[in-house]
């Protein structure tokens, strides 16, 4: 192990090692002192956002792993997001600036030149405890402090998101703009969050529902929640009963905690993203994302649970990229799931060398 590495784990484990104690050991000692109170009610956000005219843009950023799996979701991503930027050129009230993916493998791929690039060190060995996604809010971390972003809002998003239309800003300085996931549930979970955000920070629904993404928040508010959503994240995973309580959405939730923490409150917009087959339709949503599988009869029925006579789920594709013009789904499928299909059709299509 060469000195850059030694210094790196030294650096994170010191990391780790205060924030545990100051929120773990300690629950009366606050990481800072003067963390404000969530301001204002979501309706005052959302007019303070609709009076808002003035184009500010914001980058797009998406953290992947050099995996096969990762990389033909972020190809398909960023064929969708260039697409709505030019349509966005032409759109007084679209906030899409760049593109970076946060590749986290600490190396170079083969597809640097294809999708705009930043390269972060993963966390070290053994650190994320099987748990990659621990990597994100590091690799967040050294994005921030190292790469020249022009734009001063940033939108975190997922490989597995697809852009439908062009994204206004919803976010405004002190306020950022975000999903809300009905399985982040801080009122149900008190007792476990209340090691990392006490009582005196003000009560458990000032944490709001949602995780890092897609969330649109300045890049100053960012530079200060990140390093917190590393650690609280870390501090999470090495704790059995929040791990436990926790399982995959883990860093989600350390992300919401640290927003709250930095008292960035969220407005909260639902029509921000939809998730076949769940949502069946488009309406007027800007992302889908397909994190579930989609299991049909032939007959257009949801067999969700079981493999279908048709199928589409990402899963299907963690070793090899999937084919070009996958077959449609059959007549009665929502037109959410049709919508997907053929986007990730016309993706494969036209990316080169696919």
């Amino acid at each position: 192990m060469g000195w850059g590495n030694v210094f790196l784990t030294a650096l994170i484990t010191f990391s780790v090692a205060l924030i545990t104690y100051n929120i773990i050991i300690s629950s009366n000692a606050p990481l800072r002192q003067d963390f404000p109170q969530h301001p204002y009610s979501l309706q005052t956000l959302d007019n303070n956002n609709n009076n808002n005219k003035k184009r500010l843009l914001f980058h797009t950023a998406v953290t992947s792993s050099d995996s096969v799996y990762n990389t033909w979701q972020c190809r398909v991503m960023y064929y969708w997001f260039k697409k709505m930027k030019e349509m966005s050129d032409d759109d007084d009230e679209s906030g899409m600036g760049g593109f970076t993916r946060i590749l986290h493998s600490g190396k170079p791929d083969h597809f640097m030149d294809e999708i705009p690039t930043f390269v972060a060190h993963p966390l070290p060995s053994g650190m994320d405890q099987g748990y990659i996604v621990l990597n994100r809010p590091w690799a967040f971390v050294q994005w921030l402090q190292q790469a020249h972003i022009k734009e001063d809002y940033i939108l975190m998003s997922e490989p597995d998101h697809i852009i439908v239309k062009p994204i206004p800003n919803l976010a405004t300085k002190g306020h950022g703009a975000a999903f809300p996931f009905f399985y982040i549930q801080p009122e149900k979970y008190e007792n476990v969050l209340r090691k990392y955000f006490s009582e005196d920070k003000g009560p458990i629904t000032t944490i709001d529902p949602i995780g890092n993404s897609p969330v649109i928040v300045s890049k100053e508010s960012l530079k200060r929640i990140a390093p917190t959503w590393m650690n609280v994240s870390l501090a999470m995973k090495k704790d059995p009963e929040t791990d436990k309580a926790f399982g995959w959405v883990l860093e989600m939730y350390a992300y919401a905690v640290a927003s709250a923490l930095h008292g960035v409150p969220n407005t909260l917009y639902k029509h921000f993203m939809i998730q076949p087959p769940f949502d069946k339709e488009i309406g007027d949503t800007y992302i889908i994302h397909y994190t579930y599988g989609c299991d049909y009869t032939m007959k257009g029925e949801l067999t969700y649970g079981k493999i279908g006579e048709w199928r589409f789920d990402k899963r299907s594709y963690e070793d090899v990229a999937p084919p070009k013009n996958l077959p449609l789904p059959p007549p009665g499928v929502p037109e959410s799931v049709v919508t997907l299909v053929k986007m990730v059709n016309e993706a494969t299509a036209n990316i080169p060398n696919w």
